[in-house]
């Protein structure tokens, strides 16, 4: 579906090849321009007309009258002095800001990026959903938290996390068609095995997308191994309770072949106990998963904590049980990496 900017201009980047082709072959050129645009675009990521000196200028001014290219503005970048991550407050053209989050790994770059301006899902322990719900980002929003932070960081972003602010699953028509355009081979053509979905367990959107079969890691936020402890932080799952999501899961990895990761934030007295342990074990006996064990972030308005001594003591239980588990590492933690944090400061 074509979105426009407020003065009227086709939100370009947000554009399939096959959409940019029928529009360029309109104006009367060749289907040949399409593929050069797109590759200005999407390879070399340029934010002006003017720049894709390959045109004529002609054709150029036209472009600018009919499209626009979205950009975001780096309202403030902050970078750990311990572990090289870095963290982008972005503001956005209608003046909403979204977070960005780049880390190191061994394996290369990866990238966590937003797909809200805010969230509506209300888990208890996020900070993400606390400053609000404002709307949905377009497929060129998501793309752009990557492009800008390439160019401004000089790293080359080699994997992409959907897991910072928002549930991308509620706004699963511009996921799939930013995926659609990462994986594009006219663009940054990225291996989509090299993206990971987090969801909090829309199940008829998990069903959806394993009929696409896209090859995606798909993570899970668990967070509570039974309905009573998980409902108590996860309105979610009074709508899609815990049997039906992970029935859906495992229609999942039977469609797609693919490992399911379970996230699970750990907070002391609530879920982390050698008996929640022992129901998690039992959910999952028998399915082929990872469960990542997140020690919870502080955040002012709620008052769960864990900490990795916590978090290494449930692995330990878990791999008693013969549950394969890792606790996350920790990047970023003298800036406040986790999501929600930073957008909810500068905003209040």
């Amino acid at each position: 579906m074509i979105s426009y900017d407020s003065s009227g201009k086709i939100d370009i980047l947000s554009l399939l090849p096959e959409e940019l082709e029928q529009l360029i072959l309109e104006m009367g050129e060749k289907k040949f321009r399409a593929k050069q645009i797109f590759s200005w675009l999407h390879i070399k990521c340029v934010e002006s007309f003017d720049k894709m000196t390959d045109l004529s200028a002609q054709l150029r001014a036209e472009l600018e009258k009919k499209f626009c290219i979205k950009s975001l503005f780096i309202c403030k970048r902050l970078e750990s002095t311990v572990d090289n991550t870095l963290k982008y407050l972005y503001e956005l053209p209608d003046g909403n800001h979204i977070e960005t989050v780049v880390m190191d790994y061994n394996h290369g770059t990866t990238i966590c990026v937003s797909t809200q301006v805010g969230c509506k899902m209300g888990c208890r322990f996020c900070a993400s959903t606390i400053a609000g719900y404002k709307r949905d980002l377009l497929p060129s929003e998501i793309l752009g938290q990557i492009y800008t932070a390439q160019r401004d960081s000089g790293r080359k972003i080699g994997g992409v996390v959907l897991m910072g602010i928002g549930e991308p699953l509620d706004n699963y028509d511009n996921v799939i068609c930013f995926l659609t355009l990462l994986s594009s081979p006219q663009g940054m053509n990225m291996s989509l095995r090299h993206v990971s979905l987090s969801t909090c367990g829309i199940v008829p959107k998990i069903r959806q997308l394993s009929q696409l079969d896209l090859g995606l890691t798909l993570s899970i936020s668990l967070h509570a191994p039974d309905n009573a402890s998980r409902s108590a932080i996860m309105p979610i799952n009074e709508k899609y309770d815990v049997q039906e999501l992970i029935a859906a899961c495992k229609d999942y990895f039977k469609k797609t072949g693919r490992r399911i990761s379970f996230e699970y934030a750990l907070i002391d007295g609530h879920n982390d106990s050698r008996e929640d342990a022992e129901k998690l074990a039992k959910l999952l006996g028998g399915f082929v998963c990872h469960v990542n064990i997140i020690p919870v972030n502080k955040i002012k308005e709620r008052n769960y904590t864990s900490d990795r001594k916590s978090a290494q003591r449930f692995r330990g239980y878990l791999e008693q049980l013969g549950i394969n588990a890792t606790v996350r590492r920790t990047l970023g933690a003298d800036i406040d990496a986790a999501c929600g944090q930073l957008r909810r400061e500068y905003e209040i």
